[in-house]
């Protein structure tokens, strides 16, 4: 009899403990959901000759940035999400996207924009590709004066 009285107080705690569990769970993803909400919206648009660069950049409750960025250069069309977040004054992010001729393959570069008042300038720096990775090289000076693509701010367009 006291052995049934210990496996029922046992199973008992057990079944408490993982209740907890899931309500600890809950919170957790809460507490995601809430980081992840945007807080505000910023548009770009660079034009160099015939090139032009649309990005949109949401930024999260939690200081990360999200976006979206078509890139329509000489005579080829990137569309892709951008993720990032500013280290001072410089966003460095991460650029995933399609070409509009190819979209079955999904392409990965990492991007350094540095904020000037209003606007974005997009900087030129060294990379390196290890193991099928694309990183900026640290130890290289990223380049935000001899440059293609300033940013400027302009309205967004509600789709």
């Amino acid at each position: 009899m006291r052995n049934l009285a210990l496996s029922c107080l046992l199973l008992a705690c057990i079944s408490l403990q993982s209740c907890k569990k899931n309500e600890n769970t809950k919170q957790a993803d809460a507490a995601k959901a809430e980081a992840e909400k945007v807080v505000s919206t910023q548009c770009y648009k660079a034009i160099y000759e015939k090139d032009t660069i649309d990005l949109k950049l949401n930024t999260l409750k939690n200081g990360k940035l999200t976006g979206n960025m078509v890139m329509k250069v000489t005579s080829s069309q990137k569309i892709g999400e951008i993720t990032g977040e500013f280290h001072g004054d410089t966003l460095f992010a991460d650029y995933t996207f399609v070409e509009a001729t190819n979209k079955s393959v999904k392409f990965k570069n990492p991007m350094a924009f540095l904020k000037r008042e209003s606007q974005l300038i997009l900087g030129n720096g060294t990379m390196q590709t290890t193991m099928g990775v694309t990183y900026l090289v640290k130890d290289k000076p990223i380049d935000f004066d001899n440059v293609k693509y300033k940013f400027s701010t302009v309205d967004c367009e509600s789709k």
